[in-house]
C-alpha cells in the first residue's frame, strides 16, 4: 500500500488582539509573508496583519488510506488552534481544507512526463 501525502489548509481570522500582540505579529510579519509559505508536518503561518486579520496555517500530513486524511485534517486544526491559544492569540471563523495529492488532477509537465513513461 503507497503513503498518500495530504495538504491541508487551516484559516482563520484573528480577534481581540492586544496592541502588544498586534505589535507582535507586525514585528515577525516577514518570517510570516505569503511569499514564504510552504506545506511542512508542522504547519507554516501566513498573514499580512497590516491588510487584514486574517491568517492561514499549511500542512503536511500523510496516511495509507483515504480517509486518513480526516485524521490529518483534525491534527492540523488542533496544532492550529495550539498556536495560536498558546500565544494567547484570539480567533474565529476556523475553516478547514484538506487535499489528498493523490487524488489530485496532474497538470500539463506531469501528464507529458506519464504518457512518455507509457510508450
Amino acid at each position: 500500500m503507497s503513503t498518500r501525502t495530504f495538504r491541508i489548509t487551516v484559516r482563520g481570522v484573528f480577534d481581540g488582539l492586544t496592541t502588544d500582540q498586534r505589535a507582535e505579529l507586525l514585528a515577525r510579519a516577514a518570517e510570516h509573508d505569503v511569499l514564504r509559505a510552504a506545506f511542512t508536518p508542522e504547519g507554516h503561518l501566513s498573514y499580512d496583519i497590516a491588510a487584514r486579520p486574517a491568517f492561514t496555517f499549511r500542512f503536511q500530513d500523510s496516511g495509507e488510506e483515504e480517509e486518513d486524511i480526516l485524521a490529518a485534517t483534525e491534527r492540523a486544526e488542533e496544532a492550529a488552534k495550539a498556536w495560536l491559544e498558546q500565544r494567547r492569540y484570539g480567533y474565529k471563523n476556523l475553516r478547514s481544507q484538506a487535499e489528498d495529492l493523490s487524488q489530485a488532477p496532474l497538470g500539463k509537465r506531469q501528464r507529458r512526463a506519464a504518457a512518455q513513461k507509457d510508450v
